[in-house]
């Protein structure tokens, strides 16, 4: 549960001199094409779809040029000194004296060892006064989220495929009506001007609009860091071994409000996260394979292929593996969006142990301001893969503890719902067990591998699955690669 301060002014984070050059140049251009699209009444353009792959004994294609450098840079690029502002994020994120129990940071549950995620195997962590309170949904990682744009609900754009990821961020946030459920990997130019999707914010449900909002929220949730009113967070910020430095960079009326005070303090932890490289180092595998300096193993290949191929795995039509067309902006295995993918209750969660207790999402519990929005109930934000393998629980409610079982729930979800969902008393199979009956009609149905039947075959056999994981481990940050790994380079 992450329960939010009361409102303080949003501040963004300052980009750099080439970041607002490129920004200003995308809005131009973005600016003049939508003239041109109102005249021609096209509307936006469709997302890319992903190719029919080749079979696993044709050669690869060569990476363009620019992706190869830009991989390479991103790579061979110096860590950047903090921020002052960033050192003091840095120092709140790791002091525990901020949380009721006086063990608790944002640190302990977003280890920086284990890719800001936690390092155990429990469906939610712990917290409050005691640490004996269940959080309620599983703790993402914070990587990789530098780029992740403000919630909206509108058009389905892809910001990994072209250079609009950055105007994103400053999107308004506005809600429309869905449009029927229509295949990602098909969508025609009508159908996806037609195609109306949530996307962009934090937090699994999309209720923090930023980082800077998202960064106070476990700080006052009960069941984490506990802190009881604002005035007892404030008081701590006052006591705390940083708090001349507060002062000095905020100034001296900085802990006078309790909205100031905290508003800088979040603030602070965003840059921390924005600046320091250790939540975005793009140093995986996949990304020496990107930059041309290792290649994939054969198995590695084929799961690739497998993600790719809309057919079987179709993992890549929402979590895209596709850097933007000038190489620029890196893939971050996610579209941002949300799906309802109906993953099975999970019992280990104290809560649902009550029946009448349901998790829907977008329309709450915690998030407040689209509980009319029924067709958004049972949706979660889709999180990136990178650092999936380093992970001991998935989805949501953590209901599964391995990649294996989650790619075998995905392709088995339709074709053997039985081996999934629990049964009723009266041994009826309860399909989509976590979600009620009345939202059933939001689960995604129509992308492959969930538009299977009862009986079919599953889209991927045991051996693709192992090839669909063998890929995914690519994804892990802190590969170092051996020597002369690719012939001549």
């Amino acid at each position: 549960m992450k329960i939010r301060f009361q409102p303080h002014p949003a501040r963004a984070v300052p980009a750099s001199p080439h970041t607002a050059i490129l920004l200003l140049a995308t809005l131009m251009f973005l600016l003049s094409a939508c003239n041109r699209q109102d005249k021609a009444g096209t509307g936006i353009a469709p997302a890319a779809v992903a190719p029919t792959v080749a079979p696993a004994a044709a050669p690869v294609t060569p990476l363009p040029a620019t992706t190869a450098q830009a991989a390479l840079a991103r790579l061979n690029a110096p860590v950047a000194p903090l921020s002052a502002v960033a050192e003091i994020g840095k120092k709140i994120f790791y002091d525990k004296s901020l949380s009721a129990s006086g063990k608790l940071s944002c640190a302990s549950c977003h280890n920086p060892d284990n890719a800001h995620a936690p390092a155990n195997g429990l469906a939610v962590q712990l917290g409050g006064m005691h640490l004996q309170a269940q959080g309620g949904r599983a703790v993402p990682s914070l990587r990789y989220h530098e780029h992740a744009p403000a919630f909206s609900i509108g058009p389905d754009s892809k910001p990994d495929e072209d250079d609009k990821g950055a105007l994103l961020q400053v999107a308004a946030a506005k809600v429309s009506p869905a449009a029927p459920a229509v295949a990602k990997a098909t969508l025609q130019p009508a159908a996806a001007v037609q195609e109306v999707v949530p996307q962009g914010g934090f937090d699994w449900d999309g209720r923090a609009s930023n980082l800077t909002d998202q960064a106070g929220g476990p700080l006052l949730a009960a069941n984490e860091m506990a802190n009881k009113s604002a005035a007892q967070l404030l008081a701590k910020l006052k006591a705390a071994p940083y708090a001349s430095d507060m002062l000095q960079l905020f100034g001296p009326a900085v802990f006078t409000s309790s909205n100031l005070a905290l508003g800088e303090a979040y603030y602070a932890l965003a840059l921390y996260q924005k600046e320091d490289r250790s939540f975005h180092p793009y140093d995986s595998k996949y990304d020496y394979y990107l930059a041309e300096k290792v290649q994939l193993s054969e198995q590695e290949m084929r799961g690739l292929k497998l993600f790719k191929d809309t057919k079987k795995g179709n993992c890549a039509t929402c979590h895209s593996e596709k850097p933007s067309h000038n190489g620029r902006f890196p893939p971050v295995f996610t579209d941002y969006q949300f799906e309802a993918l109906a993953a099975p209750r999970n019992q280990a969660i104290l809560a649902n142990r009550d029946p009448r207790y349901v998790d829907l999402g977008m329309c709450g519990p915690w998030r407040k301001d689209m509980a009319e929005q029924l067709n958004y109930c049972g949706y979660f934000k889709t999180p990136t893969l990178r650092n999936v393998a380093t992970r001991q629980v998935y989805f949501h409610n953590g209901v599964f503890h391995s990649l294996e079982e989650v790619v075998r729930f995905y392709v088995e979800r339709e074709t053997q719902p039985e081996k999934w969902y629990s049964r009723d008393q009266h041994g009826k199979l309860k399909k989509y067990d976590d979600l009620p009956a009345a939202y059933h009609a939001n689960v995604d149905v129509t992308d492959a591998p969930f538009d299977s039947k009862p009986g079919a075959p599953p889209a991927l056999t045991d051996d693709e699955i192992k090839d669909v994981v063998a890929f995914l481990k690519t994804l892990n940050d802190g590969y170092r690669p051996e020597k002369k790994q690719i012939p001549g380079k």
